[in-house]
């Protein structure tokens, strides 16, 4: 009894505390939902309250664009309206205008319809007028033939004849002298272009030469330069391709050779060898394919320098290199390169004063001599031979001719071809510029002339261009055409076996035939 009491006392405890619990569950319950719905009651009314002030700040904006907008809108309306009277008020102008300029146009084509038939009447009273002029001409005509017993066609043919004569006797003597003038003129003017060009060029006299002997210092060294048994000289001639030279000539060695290069590359070498004192062929090798490059390099850098010193663009590199190689070339005494330089700066000059083309005439100037430094002996004229190597390394035209007829080799045909040879020989001919002994040059010229002289119906002979051309006269009776291109290689021949002189010597026989007759 006491357990199921105690039992039936736990149920009444449980389902008491059970009843208390919720009981104070529904009291929280209420309350907490009482709560809520005063904070979203707050919360509405803080939201309504802000809706209402966005609200009132969007249509506060709305006004302020609509206002802007709207003052924009009128802007455009006035500036439209402003166009649109100026626009009336142009088309006023216009028609105002064109109304005046058609009231004028009217008036002009009164004018001109009464000038017109103004115009036909006179025109009418002129051919009227023309008709009876030609009347009477024909009736004075007629009168004429019959006091003159020619008629109108034979008169105006003989007047005509004596028209003719006294206008051609007139012409002629016009003729002649506009062409005595020009030629006075025309020399006057050759000779101040060639006085001015000559006055402004300033060139040293002194001028430098191809050196061919090598000074050392004492005879001992000529035996180091021979070596035992003469292998250095032998391995030197070899590398450099020079003949050495050593005889009793005191204090120095002479280096011969056609090649200037050659020979200047042989003297350095010698120079460095004496200087370093190790003289043997392993050495001499060494220095002289050392040189080698040296002198090749120099070679370019002399022809590039010339070339930019004289304003020449757009050179080929094979001619800046022979342009270089001129520097070891000499004519006569006178330095090739700078006898070539002075050519192309008189040239300039000269081109400038008569109006053409400077550029191109001083291009011609310093090419004009390429000729003279061939790398292999040619049987060509230096002219022709500098030709032919502009024309294969792309040089114009114009160039080409000046430089094959700057010694009359070809026919000159443009204006610079004469004006290249001028300069050349005012370069070669000033005092001082080639140092040659005057007695020998003219023994020289009386030589040829000695020769040709020496065969038969020879009448006359003469040296001309410097001793490069010998020109030949002989007796028409003794000597026919065929004998007398016989006679030009005759000579030719004596002259290559019995003379020494530079270059090549053109031989030209003339054989000439007169008719004379005298009218008593």
């Amino acid at each position: 009894m006491d357990i199921l009491s105690i039992i039936i006392g736990v149920i009444v405890g449980l389902a008491g505390g059970f009843a208390v619990a919720k009981m104070l569950e529904k009291s929280n319950v209420s309350n907490l939902i009482k709560n809520a719905k005063k904070e979203a009651t707050s919360i509405l009314k803080d939201a309504n309250l802000e809706a209402e002030n966005i609200k009132k700040d969007k249509l506060l904006q709305a006004k302020e664009k609509f206002l802007e907008l709207k003052s924009e809108h009128e802007k455009e309306i006035l500036a439209k309206d402003k166009r649109m009277a100026e626009v009336e008020k142009r088309i006023r102008d216009k028609e105002s205008q064109v109304s005046s300029e058609l009231s004028k146009a009217k008036k002009v084509n009164d004018d001109y319809e009464a000038k017109t038939l103004e115009y036909n009447a006179k025109i009418e009273v002129l051919d009227k007028k023309h008709q009876e002029v030609e009347k009477m001409h024909k009736s004075q005509v007629e009168q004429l033939e019959v006091i003159s017993g020619l008629s109108a066609e034979e008169a105006k043919e003989q007047l005509v004849e004596s028209l003719k004569a006294e206008a051609k006797t007139k012409a002629m003597a016009h003729i002649q002298e506009t062409i005595e003038e020009a030629k006075l003129t025309a020399a006057q003017e050759a000779k101040k272009v060639i006085i001015s060009t000559i006055q402004r060029v300033g060139t040293e006299e002194a001028v430098e030469n191809c050196v061919s002997v090598f000074n050392i210092e004492s005879d001992d060294v000529k035996g180091r330069i021979i070596g035992r048994e003469g292998r250095n000289i032998r391995a030197l001639e070899a590398a450099t391709g020079v003949e050495i030279i050593v005889d009793d000539t005191p204090e120095a060695i002479i280096l011969s050779c056609f090649d200037p290069v050659r020979r200047e590359i042989a003297r350095l070498s010698l120079h460095k060898l004496v200087t370093d004192g190790r003289i043997h062929p392993a050495r001499i090798e060494e220095v002289v394919a050392k040189t080698t490059k040296q002198i090749d390099d120099e070679i370019i850098e002399v022809g590039k320098r010339t070339v930019i010193d004289l304003g020449i663009h757009g050179l080929h590199p094979e001619l800046i290199k022979i342009v270089g190689r001129m520097k070891y070339r000499s004519s006569y005494g006178q330095n090739l390169l700078q006898h070539s330089r002075e050519v192309s700066k008189l040239c300039g000059i000269m081109a400038a004063e008569l109006g053409l083309n400077v550029k191109l005439a001083k291009r011609a100037g310093l090419l004009h001599d390429i000729g003279k430094v061939p790398d292999a002996e040619s049987d060509l004229p230096h002219a022709l031979l500098g030709m032919q190597w502009a024309e294969k390394f792309g040089e114009k035209e114009e160039v080409c001719n000046a430089i094959g007829a700057h010694h009359d080799e070809i026919e000159m045909k443009y204006l610079i071809s004469p004006i290249i040879q001028v300069c050349d020989a005012i370069s070669g001919a000033r005092p001082g510029a080639r140092r040659q002994v005057l007695d020998s040059y003219i023994q020289r010229l009386k030589d040829l002339e000695e020769i040709a002289f020496g065969f038969n119906g020879v009448k006359s002979a003469y040296a001309i261009q410097a001793g490069r051309e010998l020109r030949v006269i002989v007796e028409s009776e003794k000597v026919s055409d065929d004998m007398a291109s016989n006679l030009s290689f005759e000579i030719s021949q004596k002259i290559q076996t019995e003379m020494t002189y530079p270059g090549q010597v053109k031989i030209t026989v003339i054989r000439e035939t007169r008719a004379v007759n005298i009218a008593k």
